[in-house]
């Protein structure tokens, strides 16, 4: 499985902006898919998760503003983040995990993406 992430930007505080990850690769539906993010001098850290069902788990940073979705006929998982805050600022990176759970723990996850650059500016 490969991993594309796509459409991070700059923006000013309080906009929106969709990032995507999309997959090659059969079973990518069945797997979780996860969003994670690394802002400059600190550690990657989680952001949000979605299941093969459409269950989804966040951090509670972002919690109400920030929506995953996957669309599986097309092979992608998007992140929808609104009330966008300086410290939103990340190299967005998606990851996919072929074992059951909603992992939040990124050794759980197999495979990896490059990263997709937001900035926000207030």
């Amino acid at each position: 499985v490969q991993l594309q992430a796509s459409g991070g930007g700059s923006v000013q505080a309080g906009d929106s902006l969709r990032i995507s990850c999309t997959a090659s690769g059969h079973y990518f539906s069945n797997y979780l898919t996860g969003w994670f993010r690394q802002a400059p001098g600190k550690l990657r850290e989680f952001v949000a998760a979605i299941n093969s069902k459409g269950t989804a788990v966040y951090v509670d940073s972002v919690k109400g503003r920030f929506t995953i979705s996957r669309d599986n006929a097309k092979n992608t998982v998007y992140l929808q983040m609104n009330s966008l805050k300086p410290e939103d600022t990340a190299v967005y990176y998606c990851a996919a995990a072929t074992t059951y759970g909603l992992h939040i723990d990124q050794s759980e996850y197999d495979y990896w993406g490059q990263g997709t650059q937001v900035t926000v500016s207030s």
